[in-house]
């Protein structure tokens, strides 16, 4: 596999899709458990609704048909084939640029690899990322439209920044989730093999890909609150005339990464930073599993 080889790109992107759509309920509940509490639009606090992901499971499924478990899918998918793509491209061209032996990885230099390629995709994918969040929290803006038609309305209504709403944060944790995970599923996998209690089979890969997805859903499961929240605020590019029905809130309720921090805290207490932690942790156990197994097995063509 030569430094400008395809594959990684290939592979990482296609297993990354596949993983996405499997597990992609999940997700959906994560983002409806981490809304709640939060400040909408117009300032109102968001209703608790759910009790937990298989309430919300249920009660999405009942009330609004299990189609809407996979509102947004399209943009994920899109997400996927770009954010995914990209970073195990760049993870594992980058390990191979910088470890010339494979059987001498060090912690240091994959954890550098893996954040630098988990910051640049994501903050590339970042739109898609925002138009998933905003279909999977049940707002009707867009679900008649197509993606290229929600894409230009969150434009038009918002400018180039409202593409680009919570991109901060979604770095951060992208950085964190991929600096932690890939990492420990490598460190892991080699450690199982230099100690002959796993070969490199479908069994390693699958216990490897479970110990990482738990490391990054505790790193990763505050920025990923904070970064649901901020996707799922509008901000308007002009003031919105008051209807009969109301004003549209133009300004942001969260004005920063830190002040969504800081008022989640305070309103919701420190626990409130980890809502939706045991979906996000049963999405990424899965997600992880089917996505290191399937690229393992692509690897096998190189």
């Amino acid at each position: 596999m030569g430094l400008s080889d395809w594959r990684p790109f290939v592979y990482g992107g296609v297993s990354a899709c596949i993983a996405e759509f499997g597990t992609f309920p999940i997700d959906t509940t994560k983002t409806r458990l981490q809304i709640q509490g939060a400040r909408s639009d117009g300032g109102q606090i968001v209703a608790k609704r759910y009790k937990g992901m298989i309430h919300a499971l249920l009660k999405i499924s009942s009330e609004e048909g299990v189609r809407a478990l996979y509102f947004g899918i399209a943009p994920a998918v899109l997400r996927q084939a770009t954010y995914g793509t990209i970073k195990f491209g760049i993870y594992y061209s980058l390990k191979q640029m910088l470890t010339k032996n494979p059987n001498e990885e060090r912690l240091g230099i994959n954890v550098f690899c893996a954040v630098t390629a988990g910051v640049v995709s994501s903050a590339m994918a970042n739109p898609t990322d925002v138009l998933k969040v905003r279909l999977q929290s049940g707002r009707s803006d867009f679900k008649e439209k197509s993606l290229l038609q929600a894409f230009i309305s969150i434009y038009n209504q918002e400018g180039i920044q409202g593409l680009w709403r919570g991109v901060c944060p979604t770095a951060q944790r992208a950085g964190v989730i991929v600096g932690v995970e890939l990492p420990i599923y490598d460190m892991c996998k080699h450690y199982f093999i230099k100690m002959n209690l796993l070969p490199d089979n479908s069994t390693n890969h699958f216990l490897s890909s479970f110990i990482s997805s738990l490391g990054g859903a505790v790193a990763s499961t505050p920025l990923d609150v904070v970064r649901t929240r901020l996707m799922n605020q509008r901000k308007l590019k002009a003031p919105a005339a008051v209807s009969g029905n109301g004003a549209v809130c133009t300004s942001p309720v969260y004005a920063s990464t830190a002040d969504c921090f800081i008022q989640t805290v305070k309103a919701e207490g420190p626990l409130a930073l980890y809502k939706g932690f045991i979906p996000t942790w049963l999405r990424l156990g899965p997600w992880n599993i089917i996505f290191f197994v399937t690229f393992e097995q692509l690897k096998k063509f190189y």
